[in-house]
């Protein structure tokens, strides 16, 4: 049986604070459930006086925190993560962070370096998808948004495959389940992933085999079916 992650015997004690959706804190979130270890999961409401009007939302405890200078360390901003009361913001430093202590940034330097560069890759593929999203033309958009999902994304997933270091596999660097992981999950797989188009995704790594490993491996963790199943639904 692989072990996936290797957790400290000592564990600090976590409260994470976000909005009660799933937005830029559910990575952090899968990383928990993924070394199933407990932590405080504090969610500020967040509604719309209309819906999808952004300019109508309504944010009652946040907006008491951040008056309160709760949030400075985060820059007014949420997510925010507490470790035995220290303060860390920024949500892919808690990523990373948490990737740390939960033993899923590689076993040595090197392959934290390697997990670190495919999470790079992930903006970066997140980022030229939001170019596509922002097109204006709704003609252009569409066209683009089909090359995306039938040739960008399976491209760029392929490029993701030539760049990963040697490895017994299935998971993406060395021989245990790492951030990369969790990244690459949450873009391709995972319920409420990164695209609209799930199947578009899916099939973007069918053709690459030791992603399609790593995707199949993390899909059946265990304590990760058991969190999609009982994570609340959401919006975004």
């Amino acid at each position: 049986m692989l072990d996936c992650c290797a957790v400290p015997t000592v564990m600090p004690s976590y409260k994470l604070t976000y909005f009660d959706i799933r937005g830029l804190a559910e990575n952090a979130r899968i990383l928990f459930a993924a070394a199933k270890q407990p932590y405080e999961d504090v969610r500020l409401s967040l509604s719309f006086g209309t819906p999808g009007d952004f300019s109508t939302i309504q944010r009652p405890e946040f907006d008491e925190m951040k008056a309160k200078g709760l949030l400075d360390v985060s820059l007014g901003k949420v997510p925010l993560l507490e470790v035995d009361g220290v303060q860390i913001g920024q949500s892919k430093a808690i990523e990373r962070f948490l990737a740390s202590q939960l033993g899923m940034m590689g076993s040595s330097p090197t392959e934290g370096a390697q997990v670190d560069q495919l999470g790079e890759t992930v903006r970066d593929i997140k980022d030229a998808y939001q170019k596509v999203r922002g097109i204006k033309d709704e003609a252009e958009k569409k066209t683009a948004m089909e090359k995306w999902f039938a040739e960008d994304l399976k491209n760029y997933v392929a490029l993701a495959e030539k760049s990963l270091p040697a490895g017994p596999g299935p998971f993406l660097v060395g021989g245990k389940l790492s951030l990369a992981d969790i990244l690459f999950y949450t873009l391709l797989l995972a319920p409420g992933g990164a695209f609209d188009d799930t199947e578009g995704a899916k099939a973007s790594f069918q053709s690459s085999p030791k992603v399609k490993a790593a995707m199949e491996a993390v899909d059946a963790l265990p304590q990760l079916k058991e969190y999609f199943a009982s994570r609340k639904v959401t919006p975004f």
